[in-house]
């Protein structure tokens, strides 16, 4: 009997303990997940990363849009001279940062938030793809994102116009969410942009839905002037102040130009970048760059102490161009950089504008603006002048670590600054681009694609010109106009791939045109 009752004394003491187990287990120092959803941390870390990763670096950035647009160029004979910038295609990796970095964690971000009622996270992780992947059709043409995810050996790629329908969707959903949360707080911890101000995100839907109106406005003009007054006339309003532009932060990292620049030597001012802002007499250039660090090298405009490399140049040595101009020192510090600014978007009115969108305003009142809203956010001084100014052009380049004509070109535009209402609209068109191409220096894959569509600013084709069957044949007197897919993608995903390049309505090449570049007029 006494046996019995220790044995059932022990048990309600193990019963006891057990019960209180988990208590005295815990340890009141280890984040909990109920206490992670109650700081939307299990949602809210994510988007530093993704937002983050949205630009590239050397090869994913520098060396195929900056290149492409004619913002840098490089010093350095990469692979003897034949690369990227001589149009064969050796890097090819931004597709690899933005389905990794950008697209993966922002799958978890919506299954979270969606499981657990945080609608606001799970559309602005929907924006922040947007971001992303707008990007990035921009350098291939159709992209997976219908079927990102998708568990089936074969994954369908996105055609462009169904990828730009579903954008607009997209966009309309998530601002409607916004709407309905305008006050919502709890975006800021995790919001080094606007500090959790939904009414920002709110402009930047717009300002965003305008740009790629915009960009297929010439393929499809209908659904493009529609898209675009929606953003023009949506209360939520554009971004149409500075202080307004939407920046994405560095997150503690170094700017990547500044470390190919100054770290590297790798990259310096392109001869496109001298020609139009020497010609046109811009005080944004030493805003942009330092002064060439060998005074002989600039003696057609001494006043003007800047020197630029040709894109695709014939380079033999790289120290043979070191000393042309760097970017300003004050890269350095830079803490974060413009993915979409109030010039961008007032250049983009003055083109909706002349397309006659509802709404666009008056078009030498918004392209008068745009450059204004640039020269401010650059701490330029002098705009007044320049908006004046009829009589400056861009100016002819010579190379001078070259001999006879090597690397050198003839101006191919002939633009001014100053607005003249009796021009041509496609005089109007190249003005606007052309100064909406300066205000993006530091974010080139819009210029590169405005580029693309309208033929604007008259840029100089690529010195030497490696383009071959490998990559596809870009025609003298071209330029490039896509990356081609993956390399892992036409071997994984080779069915894919195929019904991809139907999409693309052309052979997976380089000079394949996208759908909103139409190689047609601009009116």
């Amino acid at each position: 009997m006494k046996k019995i009752f220790f044995t059932m004394m022990l048990a309600l003491a193990l019963g006891a303990c057990t019960d209180q187990f988990e208590d005295a287990n815990t340890n009141p120092y280890e984040i909990s997940g109920e206490s992670l959803k109650q700081d939307f941390n299990h949602v809210g870390a994510y988007f530093s990363s993704m937002l983050g990763n949205i630009f590239g670096h050397q090869i994913e950035e520098n060396l195929v849009a900056e290149s492409f647009a004619d913002y840098m160029a490089t010093p350095t004979p990469f692979v003897s001279g034949v690369n990227n910038t001589t149009y064969y295609i050796r890097w090819n990796t931004y597709w690899n940062r933005i389905y990794n970095s950008l697209m993966a964690p922002s799958k978890q971000v919506i299954e979270i938030a969606e499981e657990d009622g945080y609608e606001v996270f799970a559309q602005w992780a929907r924006l922040v793809r947007i971001l992303g992947v707008s990007r990035l059709t921009t350098y291939h043409g159709p992209v997976i994102y219908s079927n990102y995810g998708s568990s089936e050996s074969t994954v369908f790629y996105d055609s462009e116009p169904d990828l730009y329908n579903t954008f607009f969707t997209e966009l309309d959903k998530i601002q409607e969410v916004f709407r309905a949360n305008e006050d919502y707080a709890g975006m800021k911890k995790f919001d080094a942009s606007y500090n959790g101000d939904v009414g920002q995100w709110m402009k930047l839907v717009n300002s965003l839905r305008l740009r790629l109106a915009i960009r297929i406005s010439k393929v499809a003009p209908e659904l493009a002037k529609a898209e675009g007054e929606k953003a023009i006339n949506d209360p939520a309003g554009l971004i149409m102040s500075n202080d307004d532009n939407f920046t994405i932060s560095l997150y503690g990292s170094k700017l990547y130009l500044a470390i190919i620049c100054f770290e590297w030597n790798d990259t310096r001012m392109s001869a496109a970048m001298e020609s139009f802002l020497v010609g046109l007499k811009d005080s944004r250039i030493d805003k942009f760059f330092q002064p060439a660090t060998d005074n002989s090298l600039y003696p057609d405009h001494p006043e003007y102490p800047f020197k630029g490399i040709r894109n695709g140049a014939e380079l033999v040595a790289k120290d043979d161009r070191t000393s042309f101009s760097m970017i300003n020192e004050s890269f350095k510090s830079i803490t974060k950089r413009n993915y979409l600014e109030a010039a961008e978007v007032y250049f983009d009115l003055a083109e909706a504008s002349l397309r006659g969108w509802d709404g666009a305003g008056n078009a030498q009142e918004n392209y008068e603006n745009g450059v204004r809203a640039s020269f401010a956010n650059w701490g330029a001084g002098g705009v007044d002048e320049y908006l004046a100014d009829d009589t400056s052009t861009p100016i002819d380049y010579n190379d001078p670590k070259a001999s006879g004509d090597v690397n050198d070109f003839v101006a191919r535009s002939t633009v001014t600054v100053k607005w003249n209402e009796a021009d041509s609209d496609e005089l109007k068109l190249e003005k606007i681009i052309t100064q909406k191409w300066i205000a993006g220096f530091f974010n080139p894959n819009e210029p590169w694609a405005d580029f693309r569509r309208t033929g604007y600013p008259k840029i100089p084709t690529v010195y030497k010109n490696d383009s071959s069957s490998d990559w596809g044949v870009i025609p003298e007197g071209e330029w490039i106009k896509r990356m081609p897919f993956v390399e892992a993608e036409r071997t994984g995903n080779e069915e894919g791939i195929a019904d991809a390049t139907q999409k693309l309505g052309g052979a997976d090449d380089i000079s394949t045109r996208l759908w909103w570049d139409t190689g047609g007029p601009n009116f």
